[in-house]
């Protein structure tokens, strides 16, 4: 049996990157795979891109829309991703991910009858986060090696967990602009432990996506943003879910060398925007006029 898979893209309107994305999936789509895209801005355009794509995928490729919002737009196509008579695995690619030629059937096949896991995301620097060897079971330490767009969930577990928080992620009306997966994943870890126990990190060679890296095409200013943004987001997934202390506070202390252990993105001097994020996000408060504004604009 063909695993059938879901799609589901959150998209400011990016058209170049999205094009990327469809014409690297497009190729890759069985007749029981469907790709919806979730359009915030530029609806139009991306209906009219899709439409280009859309006769030379053998899977449904639709456009939905909905307010701005990360989370609220993964949620919404997940809704609006499945017809009931299937149980898909379920990705959250951004628009600026791509698929190698092979790697949709590779993931297909590594997640055959299985109900979560992860696989590489890998940037021109290298893989975002390394992967624990198969068989480590998911918890307050690993769950920190997912990131959205390499998430592969089963859908009705992702609807049994009540989704991503809407109020936690990039584009969110709140503070916390990032560490929606890590929330969704606690929440996994928490409700149903035998699934925790039984994640499945993928290191088969070819399952893996592509991604960019994390400051690529933003100002400095823009940058900087982002990193706070982002360290709040976290700080407020370490806050609201039982992490150890230690871990806890380690991760806001550790802000201050992001321009060391990332300087192929940050500098050292971002070091105080990454700890004052990260603060924030642990204590559950903001300070300053640019506290709350969204991760990117763009």
């Amino acid at each position: 049996m063909i695993e059938p898979m879901l799609f589901v893209v959150s998209t400011l309107g990016r058209i170049s990157a999205l094009e990327d994305l469809l014409a690297s999936i497009t190729p890759q789509l069985r007749s029981d795979d469907r790709l919806v895209i979730v359009a915030q801005r530029r609806v139009d355009e991306v209906h009219r891109i899709v439409a280009q794509w859309e006769p030379r995928s053998a899977g449904e490729i639709r456009v939905v829309s909905s307010e701005l919002g990360a989370s609220l737009g993964r949620n919404t196509g997940a809704r609006r991703g499945t017809d009931g008579r299937t149980d898909p695995l379920t990705m959250f690619p951004n628009d600026t991910t791509t698929f190698p030629p092979g790697s949709v059937d590779a993931i297909r096949s590594a997640f055959r009858g299985r109900a979560a896991g992860a696989v590489h995301v890998m940037t021109p620097a290298g893989p975002r986060f390394e992967l624990p060897p198969a068989g480590t079971p998911l918890s307050t330490r690993t769950v920190w090696s997912v990131i959205e767009m390499g998430l592969v969930i089963r859908l009705s577990l992702f609807r049994e967990l009540g989704g991503f928080d809407e109020n936690i992620g990039t584009g969110a009306p709140t503070p916390w602009q990032a560490g929606e997966v890590t929330d969704l994943l606690m929440r996994l870890v928490t409700r149903r432990p035998s699934e925790g126990a039984a994640f499945v990190w993928t290191h088969i060679v070819g399952a893996h996506v592509c991604g960019i890296d994390e400051t690529e095409g933003l100002s400095r200013a823009e940058s900087k943003r982002k990193l706070r943004a982002y360290g709040r987001g976290v700080g407020h997934v370490y806050r609201i879910h039982p992490f150890p202390r230690w871990q806890r506070w380690g991760f806001v202390l550790a802000g201050w060398a992001i321009g060391l252990r990332r300087s192929s993105d940050y500098r050292l001097a971002d070091g105080g925007t990454a700890f004052l994020g990260r603060l924030e996000g642990v204590c559950g408060r903001t300070w300053g006029r640019d506290a709350s504004s969204r991760a990117v604009s763009r």
